[in-house]
């Protein structure tokens, strides 16, 4: 088991609040004009998440890490009651939190962390919702609880479900998650946002979605009337001012 440890957060809970209001691909926008990362390779998820709560929106948040081996008894064994120390880092922690829970029987599924209960607790302790390479149940009532979920899929125990290690470097569908690294999630996937990156996303995320607004999305939008090739010659020249405005604010281009 891991010892606490608090975490020293570069975003205040308004600038969470509004990263939350735009969806996971929007944040991706303004995250690849500030990093010095691989646009093709670092942040994401690379494998397949399923949004059991989509009518939710984003969630944001830090990640809370652990591990769990539902399908292996020795765990429990070897320490009886580990939820209390869990529980208690867990509650040290400042909100919003997101926990990115780790399932060492993947590719099988034989039990889940969560459940009704489990839900809400975690959301009593200021947890917005999970990731989880495992599994969830009883759906309709984490639904209830407020606490979104991406998961691989459902199932219907627990079985030997416990927290057997925490505060630590996890891999949940692909990607690495640190302690209290900074996640934006939604029905599209998740970004595990490098730390060095935090401070300037918000700004970034604003401005690219500003910069489509005004230039390649409101064009194709104006095209009633018009010919193809006025619809194209505009659209060429949207394309155009976005790229200029991206580069001029952070010396790349982006998408267009």
């Amino acid at each position: 088991m891991s010892k606490r440890k608090s975490s020293v957060r570069d975003l205040s809970h308004p600038d969470l609040l509004e990263l939350k209001r735009w969806n996971s691909p929007t944040i991706y926008n303004g995250w690849e004009q500030i990093t010095d990362g691989d646009i093709a390779a670092d942040a994401f998820n690379i494998e397949e998440t399923c949004d059991f709560m989509p009518q939710m929106g984003s969630m944001v948040g830090y990640a809370i890490t652990v591990v769990c081996e539902p399908g292996n008894p020795e765990h429990a064994a070897r320490e009886p009651d580990p939820w209390e120390a869990y529980l208690e880092y867990v509650a040290s922690l400042p909100s919003p939190k997101i926990v990115i829970v780790q399932d060492l029987d993947k590719p099988s599924v034989i039990g889940s962390f969560w459940g009704e209960v489990n839900a809400n607790i975690h959301r009593a302790l200021g947890c917005v919702g999970t990731i989880t390479d495992g599994a969830i149940r009883d759906l309709d009532e984490m639904n209830n609880a407020g606490f979104k979920a991406l998961a691989r899929r459902l199932c219907v125990g627990h079985a030997h479900v416990a927290p057997i290690k925490w505060n630590c470097e996890v891999e949940v569908f692909g990607r690495k998650v640190l302690p209290h690294q900074l996640i934006h999630a939604d029905k599209h996937g998740f970004l595990a946002i490098p730390k060095e990156d935090e401070t300037r996303l918000l700004e970034a995320a604003r401005f690219m979605d500003s910069n489509e607004c005004k230039t390649v999305i409101s064009t194709a939008r104006e095209s009633a009337g018009r010919s193809t090739k006025e619809i194209l010659d505009a659209i060429k020249r949207a394309e155009k001012q976005f790229g200029e405005a991206a580069m001029k604010k952070f010396g790349r281009r982006g998408e267009w």
